[in-house]
């Protein structure tokens, strides 16, 4: 099982060298891989009345493409979104940036992709919100062809290329797309489409009624759901015996990834979020240096 860690950015601020600082100790301690979640732009509360969404306005976001395109160039981690709100960007320009960053990268990186739930950023970037999910199943199968044919002729529901192709083309074709999943429909569209996929509960009944579905539907398209990855995520509040016992559980749920997740935790800052870094990384048995 493959461990790596969830950036903090929401509890980081802007500051770039925190980011330069945060992906060299990671590598350090022996993690992976670095997952970063994905938002454009936040809702203002004092507008949209009765905001109960789990970010606003004040919350930040690096841009995870380009964070990507600075952390290739620092260290040697896989980079993972975890997940791109796929279908409330233009998917030519996604499918340009990931083959970006999958080239500058030598090849380590994964795009998780996702529906998103945030109505207000969707109308923000000029997407219907009530067709993601028609859309992501035409985006995936799209940028897939652009990642490993050099001329591309595409007429669907919502996208359009006559006889066009990408520049350099990524080192990975293609590049390993993964779902983030947390409904019947969601888990069905991962069996049928994903190189992988990121499961929204913890191991147990949810998580095995939820891999029935994946491989049910896996087997319809014809294809191996023995090969699909699964990556579970673990939360950091200051027990690191417990956090090895829950990446255990993963472990045994047949996990191909973990990622630890220090946010949520009360952490004040960047060394906050190293050191508790550093006791997981020594329960969990890495490398440290």
């Amino acid at each position: 099982m493959q461990i790596g860690v969830v950036f903090p950015q929401t509890e980081l601020g802007p500051d770039a060298g925190a980011v330069r600082a945060y992906g060299g100790r990671v590598e350090e301690l022996g993690f992976r891989h670095v997952m970063a979640y994905d938002h454009v732009v936040g809702a203002d509360p004092a507008v949209h009345q009765g905001w109960s969404g789990a970010y606003d306005v004040r919350t930040t976001f690096h841009e995870p493409m380009v964070m990507f395109g600075f952390l290739a160039a620092l260290t040697s981690l896989e980079l993972v979104t975890g997940i791109i709100i796929l279908p409330q960007r233009q998917t030519v320009l996604v499918a340009k940036q990931a083959a970006e960053v999958d080239l500058l990268s030598g090849g380590r990186f994964r795009l998780g992709v996702g529906l998103g739930w945030n109505e207000v950023e969707y109308e923000a970037l000029g997407q219907d919100f009530r067709t993601r999910g028609r859309r992501i199943e035409e985006q995936v199968t799209l940028m897939r062809r652009l990642w490993t044919e050099e001329s591309v002729t595409h007429e669907g529901e919502f996208d359009r290329v006559t006889a066009a192709g990408l520049a350099p083309r990524p080192v990975q074709r293609p590049i390993p797309v993964w779902f983030g999943a947390q409904s019947e429909r969601a888990y069905r569209r991962a069996g049928r489409l994903a190189d992988g996929w990121f499961p929204q509960v913890s191991p147990g009944p949810e998580l095995d009624k939820a891999r029935e579905i994946v491989s049910a539907a896996a087997r319809e398209a014809g294809r191996d759901p023995a090969q699909l990855g699964l990556e579970g995520r673990v939360s950091w509040r200051g027990d690191a015996t417990k956090l090895a016992e829950q990446a255990g559980r993963w472990n045994d749920a047949g996990a191909t990834h973990l990622a630890v997740n220090t946010m949520g935790a009360g952490l004040a800052s960047l060394g906050d979020h190293l050191g508790a870094l550093e006791q997981a990384a020594e329960a969990l048995g890495l490398r440290s240096s």
